[in-house]
């Protein structure tokens, strides 16, 4: 028999195209050496850099001050990856909540909060959510993916610009205080959160106070010792129970790290420049809003240098929760101030538009019309 001779197939896919850098999640320092590999000078990457995170341009044609040719050279090289607004939504309350598109079509909420003394942003670290809290709309979703720390800034440059144009203001940055509680886990997606923090920190860019932002968290133990270490802002944990038995039966994260070793990992951290630690606490009736849930809290509590906002449930249909009466969230947060603990009862804001706090999971919900 004779052998069968197989020529070996050959596929020219042509010159490997390398991914265009993603030119907003850079920082000031690695956009230098971005734009020093393509042998401009130094100062191009701050311009840039400015253009980007104090004026939240979406393309290099809105960067008048560099050359056509070198607008041109970027746009073969690299992308501004941004984020598009798809749907915005009002509430009575003055609330604003935002849909926004990703580059590959994903759905991402971020709320804005205007106040009297203050304009606050909540934004979204992830599509979807990987902690499956079963209270929570976003955890329906299950996780997608992460957000770049581009898109996470992304939100914020565009909802800047919305306000600016709907208010009338002229200042390139009125938002005041953003809070990391929108959809998904922070600290799962660390390295492009904390990368975020830094842009929007940098005195080049918005230059937001590290006292103005806070990142939440359900407990992801190991990542609350770097969250200290390795960032200088504010720490909110999602508690919502006052023993294993409840925590680990609404939030799986339990399961994994008990109310002990979390409450080890926040007395480690570091109270300084006014780090205090918050509890969030989401009253839902029945589960974990009785007296004695409140004394128990008030326990794990005792030597912690903290504050307790107390959140009555906002309503998500189909997951089986109901929310906590008002005298019984009253009754809740005093017997929490009688054993000196600081709790407050926070404003739920944008209910009617499923904003509020654990709404958010791309329902497009609009107030009725009035009759």
């Amino acid at each position: 028999m004779g052998t069968l001779k197989v020529k070996p197939s050959v596929t020219y896919c042509g010159p490997v195209q390398q991914p265009a850098v993603d030119l907003a999640s850079l920082s000031l320092e690695a956009l230098t050496t971005f734009f020093t590999s393509l042998g401009e000078k130094p100062f191009r990457a701050r311009q840039v850099y400015k253009w980007l995170h104090q004026r939240g341009a979406t393309s290099f044609d809105e960067m008048t001050d560099l050359s056509k040719a070198l607008r041109e050279r970027l746009s073969s090289t690299a992308v501004v990856r941004t984020v598009t607004k798809d749907l915005e939504q009002r509430s009575v309350d003055g609330t604003i909540k935002y849909r926004f598109q990703t580059h590959d079509g994903r759905m991402i909420e971020s709320v804005y909060m205007p106040s009297p003394d203050r304009k606050t942003l909540c934004v979204s670290t992830q599509v979807g959510c990987a902690m499956g809290c079963r209270f929570c709309a976003t955890a329906t979703l299950g996780l997608v993916r992460h957000l770049a720390p581009s898109e996470i800034v992304a939100q914020v440059h565009a909802v800047n610009k919305e306000v600016r144009r709907n208010e009338g203001l002229e200042t390139l940055r009125p938002i005041t205080n953003l809070v990391f509680m929108g959809m998904g886990e922070p600290l799962h997606n660390f390295e492009n959160v904390k990368a975020a923090l830094a842009l929007l920190e940098s005195e080049e860019g918005p230059n937001f106070s590290a006292r103005h932002i806070t990142v939440s968290t359900v407990g992801l133990v190991p990542m609350i010792e770097r969250f200290a270490l390795e960032t200088d802002v504010k720490l909110a944990i999602s508690l919502n129970a006052s023993n294993d038995e409840t925590r680990s039966e609404i939030m799986p994260v339990n399961k994994k790290w008990k109310i002990a070793d979390l409450m080890d990992a926040v007395k480690r951290f570091p109270v300084k420049q006014g780090r205090r630690v918050t509890f969030e606490y989401v009253l839902m009736n029945g589960v974990n809003d009785t007296d004695d849930d409140a004394h128990r809290l008030a326990a794990l509590l005792k030597d912690v240098p903290a504050k307790v906002n107390l959140i009555q449930y906002n309503v998500n249909p189909g997951l089986g929760f109901d929310s906590t009466e008002d005298n019984r969230a009253e009754r809740f947060r005093k017997i929490l101030e009688s054993q000196e603990v600081a709790a407050f009862i926070r404003a739920n804001r944008g209910r009617d538009i499923a904003a509020a706090c654990g709404q958010l999971a791309n329902v497009d919900k609009r107030p009725s019309p009035a009759p």
